[in-house]
């Protein structure tokens, strides 16, 4: 923990709905003080930070990483993983369990944490499975898992098949009040898919998973949801089906809520023929019919958050090509200038409803003390240079990782400074 005053920032604090010019003060790690209306007086030992033309925030979060420790250590750990994270100006992620071996047990939770208070740049808030080694059958201890520490439970990587089994992860997410963090994606309809189907999978002859194997398990959860009254967070959205089955479940009461992630708001399926294996990903890229919706989504509050998904692989694996390498891309720290470059520029979403899917709304969906300003909140704070224009240039990525479709990319909108307590990190 540290202190730290932040001088003539633009304070951005969607939580408290602030929206104004202003100086901030940590304090023994939280916010000490923050006014937005008038000067305060620098502390005497603090280490001050000019944020003239500057936004300042809440620490982004970010619930949705890889970070692939343990077992995966060759694509990414704890500490490689959060360094990229606080380089995007996240200060807390949230880790999902297909590691090797599973998060599956309570036990396994807490060498998360242990293995991140020694190493870990950013808070980090683990996920464990829903099902005992992802395998679909048998539902973890997720009471003693949650008692540990979990902030949720996902099989993320594979949907649960099993109904019955999802519907009992929903109940106890009705009791013990948890989420529910389901990867939708029928595999009866997907499987041997390495993208979507369409006319770039017929082209290049090429398997392809059609939209209805996510709007099946999106309909079907959200109807287990509305059974039971557990709490379903669908991630990574990438269906214009999808984004409307949400929506009708939202209007219905049912607590659902949903992410998106920047390469399903932008790119579409031709990038496959273009960048090859960095733009294969499971739910794959899709049309800009399913571009439009899941912006759309984003828009009208039916897609809850921003998350990236970030999934790194060694350069051996994604060399592999379409039929062989893993899934996924690398996001930590590209994610907040593609959404400034691409949801706030365009006028598509304002600073503040942008800021808020980085940081009180996640932060609300997983329980987490943590996306706000208030005083007293924990000192977490993120700053942007909205004027900053840089190039993507993977090579100097702080992840093991290079498997990113947006190298070579110009973005708007750059991360300037991370403070985890106060602390620089």
């Amino acid at each position: 923990m540290s202190d730290a005053f932040i001088a003539n920032g633009h304070i951005i604090d969607p939580a408290n709905n602030i929206d104004e010019l202003g100086d901030l003060v940590i304090a023994d790690g939280r916010i000490a003080q923050i006014n937005a209306k008038k000067k305060i007086s620098k502390p005497a030992t603090t280490d001050v930070y000019d944020a003239t033309g500057l936004i300042v925030t809440p620490g982004l979060i970010d619930m949705h990483v890889h970070l692939r420790e343990p077992g995966f250590e060759h694509k990414e750990t704890i500490a490689t993983g959060t360094a990229a994270a606080a380089a995007g100006g996240f200060t807390s992620v949230a880790c999902m369990a297909n590691t090797l071996p599973v998060i599956d047990t309570p036990e396994k939770i807490e060498q998360i944490y242990d293995i991140a208070a020694e190493t870990a740049a950013t808070n980090v808030f683990p996920f464990g499975s829903i099902t005992k080694n992802l395998a679909g059958n048998e539902l973890t201890d997720m009471r003693g898992m949650r008692s540990a520490g979990a902030v949720g439970f996902s099989d993320d990587g594979v949907t649960v098949m099993n109904t019955a089994r999802m519907r009992d992860a929903l109940a106890l997410s009705a009791e013990l009040g948890f989420p529910i963090m389901v990867h939708c994606e029928d595999h009866n309809l997907n499987a041997g898919a390495v993208m979507n189907l369409g006319e770039t999978s017929r082209k290049l002859g090429l398997i392809g998973s059609p939209n209805a194997a996510e709007d099946i398990i999106v309909a079907r959860d959200i109807m287990l949801a509305e059974m039971t009254g557990g709490h379903l967070h669908v991630l990574h959205v990438s269906t214009a089906g999808a984004v409307e089955l949400v929506r009708q479940g939202k209007s219905r009461g049912v607590h659902v809520t949903a992410e998106a992630c920047p390469h399903h708001w932008i790119l579409t399926d031709t990038e496959v023929e273009k960048q090859g294996t960095n733009a294969k990903m499971h739910p794959p890229l899709r049309t800009q019919t399913d571009i439009d919706a899941v912006i759309e989504g984003l828009c009208d509050g039916t897609i809850d958050a921003i998350a990236t998904d970030h999934a790194p692989h060694a350069p051996s694996e994604k060399a592999e090509g379409m039929l062989n390498a893993p899934n996924g891309i690398i996001g930590s720290e590209t994610c907040l200038p593609l959404v400034f470059t691409h949801l706030v520029e365009p006028g598509h979403l304002t600073l503040i409803e942008a800021i808020a899917k980085m940081t009180s709304i996640p932060a609300n969906i997983l329980g987490i003390d943590r996306g706000t300003l208030s005083s007293g909140a924990v000192g977490d704070v993120t700053t942007i240079d909205v004027d900053s224009v840089k190039q993507v240039d993977v090579t100097k990525s702080r992840s093991k990782s290079q498997n990113t479709p947006f190298d070579g990319w110009e973005l708007k909108g750059w991360q300037t400074l991370t403070l985890r307590e106060g602390r620089k990190i």
